[in-house]
Parts: structure tokens; sequence; C-alpha cells
């Protein structure tokens, strides 16, 4: 059985969460001791430590309504961003998929949330002075690619394949631009009539972390590199097919090497103050890559290293994912 475990100190408190098994509970622990079992979707004959809160109803809805009466709005707000967790797990939003000249992509849903960005304490010593200050973000719902762009996809919509490493139409695509993706991606939406674009700098990094799901990684999906990434010491020096490494808690493929994946950003200092959506500099020389390659040491495919170039730049090892 699946359990969402809340540690609540009175006054309710919410300070960690973490999840087992296969079904769901949520089981929440007061520091008295007590300990509430809920489903997912049940509340029945609750009791808070000697309060004598007693509460009959049949939705987490009702579970909620009745904490707001013992407990203050921000502590409230982490509560049912954890349900709303909880609830995504239970019933995730299927991916979407497109299909272009014969040749199809998956597109997944990333849940608006709220994280730390940058040097964070699992980076250790391998953070970098750019990735600092660590600073909190709150990110919308977005979408972004499953994989990162294959070659099959770019000759679908561009006619060519610029890569460098071919033989295999599911290898990502590489030796493209900023300004060239930017080419491809307006080609790709007047054939589908979508509005895909590269993704933020914050976007990039809250995926590649595990969006809400993140079980707080060095890498995107774990802290053993070799495991969900193809770089400098197990690469054989070349680009390899799209998701043929585990995924990250989101069921993303190659966020930590493979290519390095242009963000829309323009590269800039990080600051210290809190940001909702940010999108970057207004203006700068060079654009933002993530993610890490193909030849890149271990140390700089982790989930917060930052890289830029300027856009007209292409390389083998530089190639792109899509977000909307």
């Amino acid at each position: 059985m699946k359990k969402l475990f809340l540690l609540l100190l009175m006054p309710l408190a919410v300070l960690t969460a973490r999840a087992q098994s296969n079904d769901y509970n949520m089981v929440i622990e007061l520091n008295n001791g007590t300990t509430i079992t809920l489903g997912a979707n049940d509340v029945r004959n609750l009791t808070f430590n000697g309060d004598a809160l007693s509460i009959s109803g049949n939705t987490i809805e009702d579970f909620i309504a009745a904490l707001a009466t013992k407990a203050d709005k921000s502590e409230i707000e982490r509560l049912e961003a954890m349900i709303s967790q909880l609830q995504e797990e239970l019933h995730p939003t299927p991916p979407k998929e497109y299909t272009v000249n014969g040749v199809s992509f998956k597109m997944k849903k990333v849940s608006g949330g709220t994280f730390q960005m940058g040097a964070t304490e699992e980076q250790g010593s391998d953070a970098l002075d750019d990735e600092k200050p660590v600073h909190s973000v709150t990110l919308s719902d977005y979408w972004i690619g499953e994989t990162e762009v294959s070659q099959a996809l770019w000759q679908a919509v561009m006619g060519s394949n610029p890569s460098a490493f071919t033989g295999d139409s599911q290898l990502p695509v590489e030796n493209v631009s900023w300004n060239d993706c930017q080419t491809f991606i307006q080609t790709l939406n007047e054939l589908t009539g979508m509005s895909f674009r590269l993704p933020t700098e914050a976007e990039w990094e809250f995926a590649a972390r595990g969006g809400n799901s993140s079980q707080g990684y060095k890498y995107a999906g774990s802290n053993t590199v070799g495991d969900v990434a193809w770089y400098y010491s197990n690469s054989s020096s070349k680009t390899h097919p799209v998701a043929t490494k585990s995924p990250n808690e989101l069921g993303l493929y190659d966020m930590s090497g493979n290519v390095l994946e242009w963000c829309q950003d323009w590269n800039g200092s990080y600051s210290s103050s809190a940001q909702t959506d940010p999108v970057g500099p207004s203006s700068g020389s060079n654009r933002v890559l993530r993610g890490g390659s193909w030849n890149s040491l271990a140390r700089y495919c982790r989930v917060a290293y930052r890289n830029s170039t300027t856009p007209s730049d292409r390389y083998f090892s530089l190639g792109l994912r899509l977000a909307f």
C-alpha cells in the first residue's frame, strides 16, 4: 500500500512528505504520536489530538475544510500542494502525442509548483559559482518533451538532418544553433497549429529535478549518473538513441547527458529574491544550455549545472527539447 506521510507539529505545520509501496493512503502524524490514516478520497471520524474535532465526510475537500479551522493559510496551502501531488500521482495527466509527417512525439505535463533553484545541498562540492545563490522559484503548469528532439522529428519538419552522428533516426538531433531551433519550432507550429517553444531555464531545471515528485537527486532521476545519462565515461564518444537510459521522476529521459539542451533565456546571474515564472534577462550575448552531453564529465550533467553560448553556435553536442 502506497502512503503519503504528512508529519505535523501543532499547530499543524507540514514538515515532510514521502511515498511508499503501491496503493495510496494518507498518513498524518501529530507531534504527540497520534497517527491518522486516510484513504486518498476518504475521510471518516477524524479526531485531533484530544480536541474532539470529529469530521464526517467523503472527500479530501472535506478534510481541507476541517483543517482550515486548525491551521493558518500558509500551512493549508502546503498541505493542499501535497494533496494535489497525491492526486496527480493517482490520476496523472496522460502525455499528449503529436504526429508530423508520420513522426510522433510526446509531451508530458509538469504541474506547477515552487522549488529551490540552483546549488542546493545535494549538488555538493560540484556546484559552481553561477549556480548561486539558491533562490525560490514558483512556476505555473506547462508541458515539456518526454525526450530530446530526435533526428527523425527534425527531418520530418525541416526536410534535412544537420547532425554529425547519424545511423539511427532516434538519435537526438545535434549540431543545431539556438537560431536554428527557432526556425524549426516556427515551422513545427505552422504544421501542427500549436505554440511549441523552448523551455525557460527555470522550467528546464524544475522538470529535470522531477517537478513536484522530486526525490532531490543530483542528476535527473538518480544520484548515480550512469543510470540516467550518456556522458563522457560511458558514451563511447557519441550520442545514443533517446530514452535508452532510465527516466526521472516525471518520466522524462536524457535530461542529464546525451546532448546539451537549448533554453529560451539569455544567460544571466541569479538573484536571491523569489521569482514567479521567470524568463531570464531581457537581453544578453549568450543563450542558456542545460543538462550536459555525451562528452561531459559527471559534474556537468547535474540538474543545477548551467552552460551558455552565442545563439548562432552549432556543435555536435547541442540539441533541444520542446515545451509549451
